[in-house]
């Protein structure tokens, strides 16, 4: 018997109770409808607004040529818009960064155009928390827009150069921030409670995005019972000892009893995976490779939580009660039943601190923000960190009396 053969044991043992049905397949399917069904008003309740991010506009160049077509770069962009900020408004800009109201806020200094014209250096201020997601892609989506400012400036420039005509520098200048109304390769980036991302159907997001991948990472959690049910009852009656008798390693009694848990809760993902995107219509398949990233890691950092749990539990009643607290905890404060989004900064920073909140921003990543493969990497090399200290924790406390 090596660790192939035990996996193979623990799956048997488990597909055989039809307990495991109910767990593994049948609350994740009901749970999933019910939070799609209760989160779906939320989604569609304003799709008239814009979902883009707002940033502050506090413009003390307003007579200069510079800061309004900066502007209308800005409200072209399909990520940012520009909110103007007068009198209180623009005296309270950090506060409101601070308080989440506005991603970012961008201060345009008295003289910039004429500053800029001269080929002088000059400087916008921007205040941002590069530390959330909306001020980085408010920062990412400025540093666009002032690029393709100063180029146009820099083209302007070689234009008057190459006529040896000063009298052209405004109309270059305008004629290369034109060119930038259909630039050859634009970005796109939508929050998470944006209506642009189209699902697997063509239809709108609903409230099946969020609780599709939320019952995933929520049930790869509370499916655990079965298996770890399994170490602590080999342990009770002392089948692990005796396997210690027969030429079997630990390594692979570890190693095999892992390998099912991996198994059991890839395939249950595999299954809710197909049932989003075929009936519910979440377009996990726009990036496949992606959600295969984070379904290998979900699955790795749910089989250590697994082996920790059987680990740590003595009775099989520790077990349901170990993996009840561990769903709670990791699905309500990681954004498993709602978009971390929308709770503020404060619950999203401590919710950040688990590993089913990193979980959950690969999978939204993709099915609701839009976004690529990259944006999945840091998601999963997180969860695999995790994944390790877990392991390491699971065997520092694994017996086999």
């Amino acid at each position: 018997m090596n660790a192939l053969d035990i996996a193979i044991k623990d799956i048997r043992q488990i597909l055989r109770d039809w307990k495991s049905a109910l767990f593994l397949v049948v609350m994740p399917i009901l749970f999933t409808i019910f939070f799609g069904l209760v989160l779906s008003p939320v989604f569609s309740a304003d799709h008239s607004t814009d979902a883009r991010l707002p940033v502050g506009w506090v413009n003390e160049d307003s007579e200069g040529p510079l800061s309004k077509s900066l502007e209308e770069l800005l409200a072209g962009s399909d990520v940012i818009r520009p909110v103007s900020l007068e009198g209180a408004q623009a005296e309270r800009a950090g506060e409101l960064v601070a308080q989440g109201d506005l991603a970012a806020v961008i201060r345009v200094p008295a003289g910039y155009s004429e500053t800029i014209f001269a080929d002088q250096p000059a400087s916008l201020e921007v205040i941002a928390d590069q530390r959330t997601p909306g001020g980085r892609t408010a920062v990412t989506a400025l540093e666009t827009a002032t690029g393709r400012l100063l180029g146009a400036v820099e083209s302007a420039h070689l234009s008057v150069e190459v006529n040896q005509d000063p009298s052209r520098l405004q109309a270059a200048f305008q004629q290369a921030i034109d060119a930038w109304q259909e630039p050859p390769l634009t970005v796109s980036v939508e929050q998470a409670t944006g209506d642009a991302v189209k699902g697997s159907q063509g239809g709108k997001i609903t409230g099946f995005a969020q609780s599709s991948a939320g019952m995933m990472v929520q049930f790869a959690v509370f499916g655990l019972i079965n298996s770890a049910m399994i170490l602590v009852l080999e342990r009770k009656t002392r089948c692990l000892q005796r396997l210690l008798t027969t030429p079997v390693r630990r390594a692979e009694i570890i190693g095999g009893h892992i390998l099912a848990m991996f198994v059991i809760v890839f395939c249950q993902q595999v299954l809710l995976v197909l049932l989003g995107q075929f009936v519910f219509g979440v377009d996990y398949l726009r990036e496949p490779m992606a959600i295969l990233v984070m379904m290998v890691a979900l699955a790795l950092w749910s089989a250590s939580l697994g082996l920790l749990v059987g680990a740590l539990a003595r009775r099989e009643d520790q077990v349901i009660v170990l993996c009840l607290v561990s769903m709670f905890i990791f699905s309500a404060l990681g954004g498993a039943w709602f978009p971390l989004d929308v709770t503020g900064k404060a619950f999203s920073t401590i919710g950040h601190f688990l590993p089913s909140a990193w979980a959950m921003d690969g999978f939204q990543n993709i099915i609701m923000r839009g976004l690529g493969f990259n944006s999945v990497l840091l998601p999963a090399g997180i969860l695999l960190a995790y994944t390790l200290a877990f392991f390491g924790l699971a065997l520092w406390r694994f017996k086999f009396e």
